[in-house]
């Protein structure tokens, strides 16, 4: 009796913590088209990026290493803050707290050089999307550039 209601006790406070995560993980992607367009990347004064540009070759995404904290930065144009960006992999999903910059028009996710979201992204089967609010998601392919970003900041 008293294991069944710790579980539930358990159940209700995951719940409630995880409930925006839950909603946005409930959307499947596994069948949306990547957009079109290329992944580039670049050696920076203080690390890398990879940068998805897309068929009117403006920058979609922006993977940043940043080396002397070990941090990467996913940051998608955007017109206005939003409280979390929706990452999506085949193998995992996460609304990761997003912070928007008014000078660029990003609003930017910060990571953990680490952090297994990173792995998931990179090694996404056929394609990533990122999602803010209830916008449509930007769907990308998996190229090597963003594995490379990333094994910069853990070097």
């Amino acid at each position: 009796m008293k294991r069944s209601f710790i579980a539930a006790l358990a159940l209700a406070a995951s719940s409630s913590l995880s409930a925006q995560a839950m909603t946005a993980s409930a959307r499947d992607y596994t069948t949306a088209a990547p957009v079109g367009g290329n992944w580039t990347y670049a050696a920076t004064a203080e690390g890398s990026e990879a940068t998805f540009l897309g068929a009117t070759n403006q920058p979609q995404l922006i993977l940043h290493c940043t080396r002397t904290t070990r941090r990467v930065s996913v940051a998608k144009p955007a017109t206005a803050a939003a409280p979390f960006l929706t990452i999506w992999t085949s193998s995992d999903s996460r609304s990761a707290p997003a912070s928007f910059n008014p000078a660029t028009n990003r609003l930017t996710a910060d990571f953990a050089a680490f952090d297994r979201l990173l792995d998931a992204i990179a090694f996404s089967r056929g394609r990533i999307a990122f999602a803010v609010g209830s916008a449509p998601a930007l769907v990308v392919p998996p190229w090597s550039e963003i594995s490379r970003v990333i094994e910069d900041c853990r070097a």
